[in-house]
């Protein structure tokens, strides 16, 4: 089987993450309100000179309708929605929201629930290998939403100890509702818990790097490769067999923390 070389791009509010098949510590670039996608190719494309690679995996920080941004993120510059990210980096790409990146990486089979504790609440499920991005955050919770009490604005409002108390109210309702074999916690903020919610497990955010490998298992390069049809307004759905990894996932150890 031919291993392709994949480039992840991992996206986040303060950096921009990259890793490369073969590669064995990721390389970073600062992110933030100024950064729009075609300075953020560009910026990439200047740190990874030295890096061989067939096709891109990019997480990005909002909902992605077939295989392409379509809201702006919040916290970075503007012009995401519609790029023409193939284009900018003459490569076939693959993007898909950075929870769902996240959650593939961290997929060990059955139902998976999927949560990020981070800027907002980002959320993923897994069913039998088929990616489902989905946005939990946004759902009604007390007098706001979800992400307004787990998210970073309510561990700012409310601090560390009530927060911790509706991360694990939040989880019980999620899990209750979904009724998932897995639930998997990541995002920065899982650090600040004193102990996970019963019957979760921690994710780590260079999960998301295996996510982008996966994303390129048993796909062929060829014109579109990169899109599939789908029906009007669908979100990205992304299959993984797992147990089928090439080594094009398995060849990186985990990445420097710096």
């Amino acid at each position: 089987m031919l291993i392709m070389n994949v480039l992840v791009v991992d996206i986040g509010g303060t950096h921009v993450k990259v890793l490369a098949t073969g590669q064995h510590a990721h390389r970073e670039l600062d992110s933030g309100p100024a950064l729009t996608p075609r300075c953020m190719v560009s910026e990439v494309r200047k740190v990874i000179t030295d890096w061989k690679y067939d096709v891109v995996s990019i997480g990005y920080p909002g909902l992605v309708l077939q295989n392409r941004p379509v809201s702006e993120p919040w916290n970075l510059g503007k012009g995401w929605r519609g790029f023409k990210f193939e284009a900018a980096f003459k490569r076939p790409v693959k993007i898909v929201n950075d929870a769902a990146m996240q959650a593939l990486g961290s997929y060990q089979g059955g139902r998976m629930l999927f949560l990020g504790l981070g800027t907002g609440l980002g959320s993923a499920l897994i069913v039998d290998g088929i990616v489902e991005p989905m946005e939990l955050g946004h759902l009604p919770y007390k007098k706001a939403t979800f992400e307004d009490y787990v998210g970073i604005r309510g561990l700012k409002k409310f601090g560390k100890k009530r927060w911790r108390q509706y991360v694990t109210d939040v989880v019980e309702r999620l899990v209750a509702a979904i009724e998932p074999d897995d639930v998997v916690l990541g995002g920065g903020n899982i650090q600040k818990l004193e102990e996970l919610p019963a019957g979760s497990r921690a994710g780590d955010n260079t999960n998301a790097f295996r996510g982008g490998f996966r994303l390129w298992e048993n796909v062929a390069i060829g014109k579109n490769s990169a899109c599939t049809k789908r029906r009007p307004n669908q979100q990205t759905r992304t299959r993984f067999e797992l147990g089928n990894e090439t080594k094009a996932s398995q060849v990186w150890n985990r990445p420097s923390n710096h």
